[in-house]
């Protein structure tokens, strides 16, 4: 029978020949992966050895904590909960990766993620493994079943795909073609599902672009996405020193939801309300241009990679942000940060007034430089609902990086076209 990619990845971790949509099994991922934040891995961990009688582990291996949040205050509340998860880690015998960055984009310079494999975290934006044609799922409720016994019960999802053609235009990137979705379908247009990508548009696309499309796939209400891996993964990991092996690719004649195609040279810049990132607050970012900004940030476990950092870079050199702005730009994590200072992009976002910050998540929750009420932010975070970023008064607009850069320079909210560097 012929199978989607995440019909092939489930079966081979469930150890079938296959499986269909809509049944419930129990699977075997590859990696069980958390970041430590308060109220969640404490508890978990709690629970596996007071509840559980979990002394240690069969396969130690398989999971995988890295410390991103809580970072940049250095108070003793952050090293209080940081010990926890070192003196945890270190009793079971579990890779612990500290202050490399952003979990989701250090998984895969560690080499966690490759075509085919399987990822479960608690935080839905694993999904940005798809990138690599690997399946991340964020199983909130479960992770514990996975951690106390190796396994987990899933509902195989359909898949609704996506045939990608044509190529981004100037000042367009992944961000516009996930709120293009959105406003074409409906936040809960993939409601259940994967989104899997694939065609001619799809291999143009450049690595980090896939990573924010499928890292921000829950807004369309899908579990994760996934790309068809192509010699553009194999090339990126074995940059990083990972074999790719081979692909897991979707059989010609599989079954989908639903099927769509879209020609990425149509895109134009797109911007978020604040609200949410429902398809009633996604608009063209002509129709609010004018809206006057305060805040600018650059970063999150969507963006601030390398492709984003040069974005900003192209809008910025030679520029000054407008008066009364604060453009703030974090890299994805620690290798983004070396690899951009040498290409000579931090020095020109420097000359440009921006503040480059340690790689962490702290921006994008709210941690680190919370908003303070009546400010206008636009962000190439990934949520923009309000209090996300600090105050509940204040306002988050979300964006590509092209269009969080150009609006940093103009004082309110614009495209890279519009100030004439697309």
């Amino acid at each position: 029978m012929p199978s989607t990619i995440v019909e092939k990845i489930l079966a081979r971790t469930a150890g079938r020949e296959q499986v269909t949509a809509g049944e419930n099994l129990p699977v075997r991922p590859d990696r069980m992966m958390a970041y430590d934040f308060p109220g969640y891995t404490d508890v978990m961990f709690r629970q596996m050895h007071d509840d559980f009688g979990i002394t240690e582990l069969a396969e130690p291996e398989r999971y995988v904590v890295f410390i991103d949040h809580m970072l940049t205050r250095g108070d003793g509340r952050e090293q209080e909960v940081h010990q926890v998860t070192r003196d945890w880690c270190d009793h079971y015998g579990i890779a612990l990766h500290e202050a490399d960055g952003i979990g989701h984009q250090v998984m895969v310079e560690k080499g966690y993620v490759v075509p085919g494999a399987f990822l479960v975290h608690f935080d839905g934006h694993i999904s940005g493994a798809g990138a690599f044609g690997a399946l991340g799922w964020g199983v909130r409720r479960d992770l514990l079943e996975g951690w106390v016994t190796g396994q987990l019960h899933l509902d195989v999802p359909a898949t609704t795909r996506f045939d990608l053609v044509g190529e981004f235009p100037a000042g367009v990137d992944a961000r516009d073609l996930v709120h293009e979705i959105i406003a074409l379908l409906g936040a809960d247009g993939c409601a259940h599902q994967v989104m899997e990508f694939g065609g001619p548009g799809a291999q143009t696309m450049a690595i980090g672009h896939r990573q924010s499309l499928c890292g921000m796939a829950m807004f369309t209400g899908a579990v994760s996405a996934v790309f068809e891996a192509d010699d553009k993964v194999a090339t990126h990991l074995a940059s990083l020193g990972v074999e790719a092996g081979d692909p897991v690719l979707p059989d010609p004649d599989a079954s989908y939801a639903a099927r769509h195609t879209i020609d990425l040279a149509t895109l134009r810049p797109r911007v978020v309300e604040p609200g949410s990132a429902r398809s009633a607050n996604t608009r063209h970012a002509v129709e609010l241009a004018g809206t006057p900004v305060t805040k600018a940030f650059i970063g999150s476990c969507a963006s601030g990679r390398i492709e984003d950092i040069r974005a900003a870079a192209l809008v910025l050199d030679g520029r000054t942000v407008a008066d009364g702005v604060d453009l703030n730009v974090v890299p994805t994590s620690q290798a983004v940060h070396d690899q951009a200072e040498a290409e000579g992009l931090l020095d020109v976002l420097r000359g440009a007034g921006a503040t480059i910050a340690r790689s962490s998540c702290d921006f994008c929750f709210g941690y680190q430089k919370p908003l303070q009420p009546d400010e206008n932010c636009i962000s190439t975070g990934v949520l923009n609902i309000s209090g996300r970023m600090g105050s509940t008064a204040a306002n988050i607009y979300m964006g590509s990086a092209s269009t969080v850069a150009a609006s940093a320079l103009a004082g309110s909210i614009t495209t890279a076209e519009e100030v004439g560097r697309a």
